[in-house]
């Protein structure tokens, strides 16, 4: 954890660390201002440390992708409202020892987001995403993100059967834009920040319990 925190300030990357989720949501309201306007991931790990319900509360506005009875116009004008957002809340997939965060995405949306756009973007990392490298972090899309996520969101893509991707059937050392061919793969644009300008817009909330997958 120190070693990773130390990396990610070397990077220009704010760092916040808390010993439980149940801190979390009190962070995150020392962040907000009354009005503010905010976006999300479809972040587990947002959910599971209870951030969801701090950013729905009636004094932001909060811009809900997935609200009840929403069509899919008004979901693809959600994704164009979150360039101009104040906030952007997210997890990552891995963090490296270097500092590094990756995050891999289908439709990428996070992606985009991450990389430009919001004036801040609060990304929500418990230990389990640690990982030593960019070759551990690709891995653990392959072996555990990934595979959960499908599951997850109920899409029937190789690794949601196998538990991993189907490229480390017979390769342990697959390119990391292997896998599936499936419409439906959700592996499809990749992201590595590394040092970050301008400096501190990217905040990590690294706690030291297993979030989210």
């Amino acid at each position: 954890m120190e070693k990773v925190i130390e990396s990610l300030k070397k990077n220009n990357i704010n760092v916040i660390t808390c010993t439980t989720k149940e801190e979390i949501p009190a962070i995150v309201e020392g962040m907000l201002f009354e009005g503010a306007k905010i976006a999300a991931g479809g972040s587990v790990s947002v959910k599971e440390c209870g951030v969801w319900d701090v950013i729905n509360k009636p004094c932001y506005q909060f811009y809900d992708r997935n609200k009840e009875g929403i069509t899919e116009e008004e979901r693809q004008n959600v994704f164009k409202e979150v360039i101009g957002c104040d906030f952007y809340f997210c997890s990552a997939n891995a963090v490296t020892e270097n500092g590094e965060l990756l995050n891999v995405d289908g439709f990428s949306n996070r992606i985009s987001a991450i990389a430009f756009g919001p004036k801040k973007v609060i990304m929500i990392v418990g230990k389990n995403k640690i990982v030593k490298d960019l070759s551990d972090a690709f891995l653990r899309v392959k072996k555990v993100a990934a595979p959960k996520n499908c599951v997850r969101l109920g899409i029937e893509n190789p690794c949601a059967k196998l538990g991993h991707c189907v490229s480390l059937l017979n390769n342990d050392n697959p390119s990391f834009t292997d896998g599936c061919r499936n419409p439906r793969r959700i592996c499809v644009n990749y992201l590595v920040s590394g040092p970050q300008r301008p400096e501190k817009r990217l905040t990590v909330i690294l706690c030291d319990e297993d979030l989210g997958y």
